[in-house]
């Protein structure tokens, strides 16, 4: 390959998928998960959780368990090997994504600068 490297895929862990199915199976036939990174949060990116019932051609999807994450090409390219959690804590539940380009987060977990 010429010495490219290839971009580290995204992924899901079980009790991402498990959560997300929970989710998406009181939701219309088709529902999905769309995650997306967005400029703003009180690092400089945010991640924006939504359910969606269409995908874009060129959207990454992840799919298992009967869960289905989709995630636009744009968001992609902030998010390589990232590993999409979710996490059921004492004080909180939510969605966690371990991102190995974040070089600093806030405490809500949404938030992150590169």
């Amino acid at each position: 390959m010429d010495g490219e490297t290839l971009p580290q895929p995204i992924t899901m862990t079980d009790r991402a998928a498990t959560r997300v199915a929970e989710i998406l199976s009181g939701e219309p036939e088709g529902s999905m998960l769309r995650i997306a990174v967005l400029g703003g949060g009180c690092s400089g990116f945010q991640y924006s959780f939504e359910i969606v019932t269409e995908d874009e051609e060129s959207d990454l999807v992840l799919a298992d368990k009967g869960a289905k994450i989709v995630i636009d090409e744009v968001s992609q390219q902030y998010m390589p090997g990232a590993v999409i959690d979710f996490a059921d804590e004492l004080i909180a539940a939510a969605f966690k994504i371990d991102n190995p380009l974040a070089k600093t987060g806030c405490g809500c977990g949404t938030s992150f600068s590169i």
